[in-house]
């Protein structure tokens, strides 16, 4: 992706300068939010990896750490992807999935929550300015801020586990009697990994800092590989069908110490790294003067940022929980596809496009970015949005409109084994449907933000979640009061995605006004021409669906619809946007027949 931008910056024309830029922060102080926003085992980074190599690797190692990164991003999220579909085919879709997704998720949050937040947004460029300013090269801080972490981690772990029934009436607050006591006992179990996925993340940081990509987007592989172990393993010995009141706890156990044991290799792969990479570690308590508590300050407005996040994922998961138990009462008998299990199976592989074609363009784009803002440039800064968000864009259209015509199909494919129906695969890929439609919106938001960090400005983000949050509390909390059980997890995919539409609005209006522009009309032109492109192909592949819909065979049914609407809906959308001259489709042909010649 930094070599298709830097073709495209080469065919567009440069304007005049638009000088008198001025960062609200020092930009190098500050990073992103990590993977608060997508919250879950399926994050394709460890804390901060992947989002932009320190100063001093940049930029003659940005395209080389970028692909690395970008490749282990693709296997990262593929063994996810097959992670997230057997453990599908273990527990199924209906309240003991249900109750293994809430137990799985809290983990997560409260590591955001508690440390997750600072450590991606503060700790990578605090630490890189130690490396520089201290006569020690900064090894002392790190000692501090490893001591410090671990010994936090710890604590957190062992009050989670303790707190683990508190933790369920947040999070599912709906269940009683046997659905209770087993998520009470995964999440006991699953709390355990706060300790190593606080170690991954640290890990992650201080190998970052010493431009080692590989290990913290390929660590995640061996965690996913060895869960989708425990979950087969699960299958094997419990078989299929399995439900809250028949599955014993011995069973959960292995589910739960199974799936746990996979984040703790993970974290012990990236410390023996970090060890092979130089880092000792001595403990240090004298925290005094460390510069630890200006950095906290500093991540104030993130914090606020990612404790909105986490609070709609809260309420998620609540709404979620209380709508597959409630479908479960009224129907009188386990009902599959009502609650959390689907919509956290449908958000894996709506995170796909993203976390494979976004997370490489800003990766690419942020140094380049908070090199503008530097140089007080805000017209390149306003450029370089433009150009990825449209260059992005050719992939994710293409790709949000598949989700949408082949959610179906591609669900039974994917998920319709073992505990998993027929009928719970196709409620996945429904929300599939109402997913694709935020691919775009999720995009825009994501790239927004990043301009914000480029320009050293946290306050502005946090303050613009607050109404998102809102509006989609208020979203999902009016879906379970006025939508049936059965439909409510429906119309969640809606609520999650008005978080980024609001959120992303409003931050255009800010960024409008500090930019001179967001050159909008460049932008919704590209986006209407690619999508009139992707018509024919729409069409081609909806018809084709259609047809091999009326077969018998459901799995060959999806089989076909997707090897022959998928290539030649394909085809159609490649000859069509070459046809309309469309000019971002055109970069990447440049730079493949660039890399021909060679």
């Amino acid at each position: 992706m930094p070599e298709v931008i830097e073709v495209a910056e080469r065919a567009e024309p440069s304007l005049d300068p638009e000088p008198g830029l001025v960062p609200v922060h020092d930009p190098t102080e500050l990073a992103g939010p990590g993977t608060a926003d997508r919250p879950g085992s399926e994050g394709d980074e460890i804390g901060t990896a992947a989002q932009r190599p320190p100063a001093e690797q940049r930029p003659t190692g940005l395209a080389r750490s970028s692909a690395v990164m970008a490749v282990g991003t693709v296997f990262s999220r593929v063994t996810g992807f097959m992670r997230t579909a057997v453990i599908g085919a273990a527990l199924g879709t209906a309240l003991l999935g249900d109750a293994y997704q809430a137990a799985e998720m809290i983990p997560y949050t409260v590591y955001e929550l508690l440390l997750g937040g600072m450590l991606a947004s503060v700790f990578v460029p605090f630490l890189v300015r130690r490396r520089k300013i201290d006569t020690d090269g900064g090894a002392a801080t790190e000692q501090r801020l490893v001591t410090a972490v671990l010994l936090a981690l710890v604590v957190f772990t062992i009050v989670g586990v303790l707190a683990a029934p508190w933790l369920i009436s947040l999070y599912a607050g709906g269940y009683t009697g046997r659905q209770r006591d087993v998520t009470i006992l995964l999440t006991r179990l699953l709390l355990l990994q706060i300790f190593f996925i606080g170690m991954s993340g640290l890990a992650g940081t201080m190998l970052n800092i010493r431009s080692r990509f590989g290990a913290p987007m390929w660590a995640p592989v061996a965690n996913n590989l060895i869960t989708m172990a425990a979950a087969l393993m699960f299958l094997w010995i419990a078989g299929t069908g399995r439900t809250a009141e028949t599955v014993t706890d011995a069973q959960l156990t292995l589910m739960g110490l199974g799936s746990a044991f996979g984040t703790v290799i993970q974290g012990v792969i990236l410390a023996w790294t970090l060890r092979r990479a130089g880092f000792r570690w001595r403990p240090r308590l004298d925290l005094r003067g460390a510069g630890f508590g200006e950095a906290v300050r500093t991540a104030g407005w993130m914090m606020l940022y990612v404790v909105v996040v986490q609070i709609g994922v809260l309420v998620t998961a609540n709404v979620a929980t209380r709508a597959g138990d409630r479908a479960a009462q009224d129907a009188g008998h386990q009902v599959e596809g009502s609650g959390l299990a689907v919509y956290k199976f449908a958000l894996v592989v709506f995170q796909l496009p993203y976390a494979v074609i976004a997370v490489s363009v800003i990766t690419a784009l942020l140094p380049r970015m908070s090199a503008h803002v530097a140089d007080g440039r805000r017209d390149l800064v306003r450029a370089d949005f433009s150009r990825g968000l449209r260059l992005a864009s050719t992939l994710l259209v293409p790709l949000s409109l598949g989700l949408l015509v082949f959610g179906v199909p591609g669900a039974v494919l994917v998920f319709a084994h073992g505990s998993t129906s027929f009928d719970g695969a196709r409620r996945i890929g429904i929300l599939l449907m109402v997913f694709a439609l935020m691919v775009i919106p999720f995009t825009f938001h994501q790239l927004l933000m990043r301009v914000f960090y480029a320009l050293g400005d946290t306050r502005t983000p946090g303050l613009i979640a607050i109404p998102a949050g809102v509006v989609q509390s208020v979203t999902a909390f009016v879906l379970l009061a006025f939508v049936s059980a059965r439909q409510v997890v429906v119309g969640l995919p809606l609520a999650y995605g008005l978080f980024y539409v609001v959120g992303g609005l409003c931050a255009a209006v800010v960024l409008r006004r500090r930019l001179g522009g967001m050159d909008a009309r460049r932008i919704l032109r590209t986006l209407l021409v690619l999508h009139i492109a992707a018509i024919p192909g729409v069409v081609f592949a909806a018809a084709v669906v259609f047809g091999f819909g009326h077969m018998h065979e459901e799995r060959l049914s999806a089989v076909l619809a997707l090897t022959i609407g998928g290539l030649g809906g394909g085809l159609l959308y490649v000859v069509f946007a070459r046809f309309m001259k469309i000019p971002e489709l055109g970069y990447f042909f440049d730079l493949a027949r660039a890399r021909l010649r060679r």
